[in-house]
């Protein structure tokens, strides 16, 4: 199974043909979006090409095919709008005996190399219970992580693809046979790690 994730859209069509485009170009068969899907938010500048109804046009046509977990910016009314599930605060799926874990970062947070949970994910109140071989997906900081933590577990965050932060770039990530690579949204390698 090749999976595509993505984290913090924020309504933007731009990043959304993006993603929609890498997806098939790459024939990935599931795409993990990790939250923040319509809208900016209150802390955030509108993205470019902000259109949330866009975004429900290119994504409900590929909802048989989409895992996706409740940002902090996500709402009952985005249900309301979109065919596939936006309101749990998190996804968990197994492949090829990886515990996959994803979520938004604001109410779980996976624990980094340093021992610390991410910086902007302070407030979550969990963190995910896993064992290696596992991967823990998360994105709300939109800045692109992919390292291993102390327990074994890989920790990844695709970053935004619309609104990146703390000189990353905007990007997604791929997970295939046990690894992770992290990608801007040009399709360029940025780092890959082994599960």
């Amino acid at each position: 199974m090749k999976y595509l994730i993505c984290s913090d859209i924020h309504g933007s069509e731009t990043a959304c043909k993006k993603i929609v485009a890498k997806f098939n170009e790459l024939n990935c068969d599931k795409l993990l979006i990790l939250g923040d899907v319509l809208y900016h938010g209150p802390r955030n500048p509108l993205p470019e090409g902000h259109n949330p109804k866009g975004v429900i046009e290119l994504l409900n046509p590929l909802a048989d095919k989409i895992f996706c977990c409740r940002g902090n910016c996500d709402a009952e009314v985005d249900q309301m709008v979109l065919n596939f599930s936006v309101l749990s605060d998190f996804v968990q799926l197994i492949d090829n005996d990886v515990q996959i874990f994803c979520t938004h970062g604001h109410v779980y947070a996976p624990v980094r190399a340093d021992g610390n949970i991410p910086e902007g994910c302070q407030t979550a109140s969990k963190k995910p219970i896993l064992k290696a071989p596992a991967i823990a997906f998360y994105g709300h900081t939109h800045v692109s992580v992919l390292e291993k933590n102390a327990e074994g577990i890989t920790v990844c965050n695709p970053g935004s693809t619309s609104l990146p932060k703390g000189g990353t770039q905007a990007g997604f990530a791929i997970y295939e046979n046990k690894k992770v690579a992290l990608y801007n949204m040009e399709g360029q390698l940025i780092k890959q790690l082994a599960i």
